[in-house]
């Protein structure tokens, strides 16, 4: 099999994971609290991350990483798994998993916003078109379609789902200056952010008592929005002839999640979900496809015929 349609299966199979995991959020925050879901997914996803990394023969990148950049790691962890996680299954409990779903997956846009101060980078004008009908796609989602008569059902739900976003984009800045192995940095990231995880839930609440089907649903969601989904994808980028071809696939994840949500979850999907969720991909379509256009060379003027 060519290494280019390898590529396309990879990243078919982290797209179609990544589709599930917002069901699987619903069905595991309806046994646990947020802080208990974090615990379980994070320690599911390092026991995975750990066996792929010695089924790869790269255990030993893991102290030879830490012990270059320990206070790196230290902040790593504790923007992704500690607070994102904690935010974003917050939001997920406020509000219907379509909701969050759509509001979360705003962090592309607000990715490049963020590049502008944090990486000096500059701020073209495909990207503020994409962010206005973004986040006006976020406005008709956070209002459930009322937007002369603003009202939120979870006001807190929302702030929380858009709070996610900006601790993703944080978490992926910094790793701009990460040169390690990304399975083993992301490894790292989680063994840091463990610890903070732990101390807050003992603190706070009680570890999360015995259930096979809740347990269940919090170690599907560790494997495979956190661990085995990130190593799929990376391998699909690293076998892809071009990354732009894999990038435009991430386009079906919220579709294939909606779906999954009215499916599993039994949620009706609402018309302003469809219309926001609308804006917030053709947002991203946008972002991507409009630089491209700008680069192309103009087309030569065909002489007439004689």
């Amino acid at each position: 099999m060519k290494s280019s349609s390898q590529a396309y299966l990879y990243a078919i199979g982290a797209v179609l994971l990544w589709s599930t995991v917002a069901t699987a959020f619903k069905l595991a925050l309806s046994h646990f609290t947020p802080l208990q879901l974090v615990f379980i997914a994070v320690s599911s996803s390092i026991v995975a991350l750990t066996i792929i990394l010695l089924i790869m023969g790269k255990l030993h990148l893991i102290q030879r990483q830490w012990m270059s950049r320990p206070w790196f790691y230290l902040q790593s962890g504790l923007l992704n798994p500690f607070l994102y996680y904690l935010v974003l299954f917050k939001a997920y409990d406020l509000l219907p998993a379509q909701q969050a779903l759509s509001l979360n997956y705003t962090w592309a846009i607000l990715l490049p916003l963020l590049s502008v101060p944090l990486l000096k980078q500059k701020l073209r004008k495909s990207d503020l078109t994409a962010a206005l009908i973004a986040y006006l796609g976020v406005f008709i989602i956070a209002t459930d379609g009322h937007i002369t008569d603003i009202h939120f059902d979870s006001a807190a739900g929302v702030m929380l789902a858009l709070t996610s976003t900006v601790l993703w984009c944080l978490y992926w800045i910094i790793n701009t200056k990460d040169s390690g192995d990304p399975v083993v940095s992301l490894l790292l990231s989680f063994l840091m952010g463990l610890p903070f995880i732990v101390v807050t839930l003992l603190l706070t609440e009680s570890l999360p008592t015995w259930n096979t089907n809740a347990f269940g649903a919090a170690v599907y969601v560790g494997l495979f929005e956190m661990g085995v989904t990130f190593v799929l994808w990376l391998v699909a980028l690293k076998k892809a002839d071009r990354t732009a071809s894999m990038s435009t696939l991430v386009f079906i994840t919220p579709v294939l999640s909606v779906g999954f949500i009215a499916w599993i979850l039994q949620e009706t999907i609402t018309r302003s979900t469809f219309i926001g969720l609308g804006l917030i991909l053709s947002a991203l379509a946008l972002q991507q496809l409009l630089p491209q256009l700008k680069r192309r060379p103009p087309k030569a003027p065909v002489s007439p015929g004689l």
